[in-house]
This record gives structure tokens, C-alpha cells and sequence, in this order.
């Protein structure tokens, strides 16, 4: 399924493919960020669907991010463009503060990833990049910073100064470098970038869905915590997919099949 704004969408089994196309370098004005968030929720709220993969048309780009022609123009602002965007569609691009999406997101990176569309990415959970790909944030030339999500999550991936070099000097981490330091999962050939992402995308869709949904939701609540209080927040706070999960029949089942020496049969539940 194709959008109005650049936003395609494939649907197999249990995976939802977003893909960024918007020759020629998929970036993303307003509209398409909307779209993108409207498919993000799509895929949130639907129970069949167990994974998204997002990735970019073409073989040189995954995304350079912002389309600053729209925001040139005046289609787009830039003083407080936040307050512009459907605080129900996740922030930019649907992902960077969607705070509510358990289920998880691998970006696969078919080619450069600047600027706004870094931030896509490390907004996402798992990171397979082509062999080819390089990560840069070109905002500061611009007058501009990049904030959403570099500033809050780029210092988190990389060492400390390694993380200001890219946000002061603009310089460009090729894909190796990238993995080298944790910030990329896997970093595979082109032609080998899909098949392992839809690899990975199968592997986490045959797991029992409250167990899946539950990492992400308990990582959230945790974050920034010693080890100590974090342990209290997953016993005490209002985590209700752990809660489930405890108290499911699908927890059951993995146990019977580990025993049983048989394949389990999640039912989501």
C-alpha cells in the first residue's frame, strides 16, 4: 500500500515493512511525518502485526531527514515545530516519541543516514546497515541543532566525545566504524540487508507477544535507574504487559514445550 506522502507499506504475516520513498533523497516534510506516524499507530494497535521493519527506497539514501525545502518555504516551521505535530502520532517521523510502542522496530539502513534520518534510526531498536552506509548530522552549518532525538539519544550509543564530534563537526561515521562502538547491530552487504532483517523480524514475531512486548515497556520505565531501584520499578510500578506476561497462558506453554521438547504454540495470551 502506497500513501499520498512517500509512505509505503507491506504487510507480511506478522511484519509490517514501512519504507521512506521520496526521490530523491527521502526526506520528510510534514505530511509525510504525519503519514509515517499514522502507519506507526496502525501497526502499534493491530494484533497480528508482531514487528516493523523501516527502511528506504533505493540503494544510496535511507533518509537525509527534514526536507528543508519545506521548511524554506514555509510549509514547515522550525520555532516550536513540535507544537505542530499530532502528539498522538509519535513526534518526528511517527517514532521518535512514540512512548507507547512496545512492539519492536528494526531499522534496516540501505544507505546514508543524515541528519533527521539518523534519528529515525536510533529511535528504532535494532540497526542493520548496509556495508556502505554512513551516519552524519549536518545541522549545525545550518544554524540548527538536531533535536529529535540525536541530542537526547547519540551520547547514550557512542562515547561521550566521539558522540560531540558528530553533533559539533558534522563528521561522517561510516557503518563499521558504527558497530564498532555498539551503535549498529549487524552490518551486512546490500543485497543481504532485507533477508536479514526480515531474518531477525520472523525470529522475534514467533515469540510469545506479551514476553516481546514486555522488554520494551519495562527498558522504558527503568531507564536512568541504579540496578537497585530498577528492580523495585518492575516489582511495583503500573507495567500491565509485564503484569500479563506473568500471569499469561503463553508463559505456561513455553514452559510445557521447553519440557516437552516441542515447538510452543503462542497464542498471545
Amino acid at each position: 500500500m502506497t500513501g499520498e506522502n512517500g509512505i509505503v507499506l507491506k504487510e507480511t504475516e506478522a511484519v509490517l515493512l514501512i519504507t521512506i520513498d521520496r526521490p530523491k533523497v527521502n526526506a520528510i516534510d510534514t505530511s509525510t511525518s504525519r503519514e509515517m506516524g499514522e502507519a506507526l499507530v496502525y501497526f502499534r494497535d493491530n494484533p497480528d502485526l508482531k514487528v516493523c521493519i523501516i527502511t528506504g527506497a533505493g540503494e544510496k539514501i535511507f533518509s537525509a531527514g527534514w526536507d528543508l525545502k519545506s521548511l524554506d518555504s514555509g510549509d514547515a516551521q522550525l520555532d516550536n515545530w513540535w507544537e505542530n505535530e499530532d502528539p498522538d502520532l509519535g513526534g518526528f517521523a511517527g517514532i521518535t516519541e512514540m512512548w507507547n510502542l512496545n512492539k519492536p522496530v528494526i531499522a534496516a539502513l540501505n544507505g546514508l543516514t543524515i541528519g533527521a534520518g539518523f534519528e529515525i534510526a536510533l529511535a528504532c531498536d535494532l540497526i542493520i546497515a548496509a556495508d556502505h552506509v554512513e551516519f552524519a548530522l549536518p545541522e549545525l552549518p545550518l544554524g540548527i541543532v538536531p533535536d529529535a532525538g540525536a541530542l537526547q539519544r547519540l551520547p547514550r550509543r557512542l562515547p561521550y566525545n566521539i558522540a560531540l564530534e558528530m553533533l559539533y563537526l558534522g563528521r561522517r561515521m561510516k557503518a563499521g566504524e558504527a558497530a564498532s562502538y555498539g551503535l549498529v547491530n549487524k552490518v551486512v552487504s546490500g543485497d543481504e540487508l532485507m533477508s536479514c532483517a526480515y531474518k531477525w523480524a520472523e525470529q522475534l514475531a514467533d515469540v510469545a507477544p506479551l514476553a516481546l512486548q514486555s522488554i520494551k515497556e519495562v527498558l522504558r520505565s527503568i531507564d536512568s535507574e541504579s540496578i537497585q531501584n530498577s528492580f523495585q520499578k518492575m516489582r511495583n510500578d503500573d507495567l500491565p504487559i509485564y503484569r500479563s506476561m506473568l500471569q499469561s497462558s503463553d508463559a505456561q506453554e513455553g514452559v510445557s514445550a521447553f519440557v516437552e521438547k516441542r515447538e510452543p504454540d503462542f497464542k498471545g495470551n
